[in-house]
């Protein structure tokens, strides 16, 4: 993943700045990637999750839309903005409850970065048109309509096939069956370049023949 994304005018790369600052100071920390971009290895041996998990996105989005605009490049870098704030055991351990929690994640990710995005630090000011459109992006507003929320949503499930799947099937509580099912309807979710990049990915034994199933292959 050598490309770079398009380049932000000074006001965008300072509201980038922002979000990776929010997302520093998520409490869970994991072993820092080697070559990590914007945390040097001399200090800290680990780094905040969600940034870690915000610059993956915005490596995907890079591939999958080189080209991206300055509102997809924000929004796909909040896409988790302070997501340790409401657990997933806060809502009932279901399918019910889990829709509830993602609703509510958005929701609250997209108020929260609006507001970040007002920041007098930022300046020039963005102009609202464009706060605004980075919140219905993050609320992913009109997925089977909307270009954008399209290559959003296929960032975030190609972060999940490469960053998470692994640990997210070794855990005991999701059998065989689940992951699969996972997986179909994450497939579901994908437009057929997000098919494309998947399967030329890297991926682990294990999580290729658990995708096969998925796919029926």
């Amino acid at each position: 993943m050598a490309q770079t994304p398009s380049p932000l005018a000074a006001n965008y790369a300072t509201a980038l700045r922002l979000i990776d600052e929010a997302h520093s100071h998520d409490p869970k920390r994991i072993p820092a990637p080697e070559g990590s971009p914007t945390i040097p290895l001399a200090e800290s041996s680990t780094v905040p999750y969600e940034l870690h998990y915000a610059q993956k996105m915005t490596r995907w989005l890079t591939l999958r839309c080189p080209d991206a605009s300055p509102a997809l490049q924000l929004a796909c870098r909040a896409q988790h903005f302070r997501r340790w704030e409401i657990p997933r055991d806060s809502y009932p351990m279901t399918r019910a409850g889990y829709l509830t929690w993602r609703a509510k994640l958005k929701a609250q990710a997209a108020t929260q970065v609006a507001e970040l995005l007002t920041s007098p630090a930022i300046t020039p000011p963005l102009p609202q048109d464009v706060i605004d459109r980075v919140a219905a992006l993050i609320r992913k507003e009109n997925l089977s309509k909307d270009d954008e929320v399209q290559i959003l949503e296929d960032v975030a499930c190609l972060v999940f096939l490469d960053d998470q799947l692994d640990d997210f099937e070794k855990k005991p509580e999701h059998d065989e069956d689940k992951v699969v099912n996972i997986l179909k309807r994450t497939w579901v979710k994908m437009s057929p370049e997000g098919h494309a990049l998947a399967l030329q990915m890297d991926l682990s034994d294990r999580a290729k023949s658990l995708i096969q199933k998925a796919l029926g292959v």
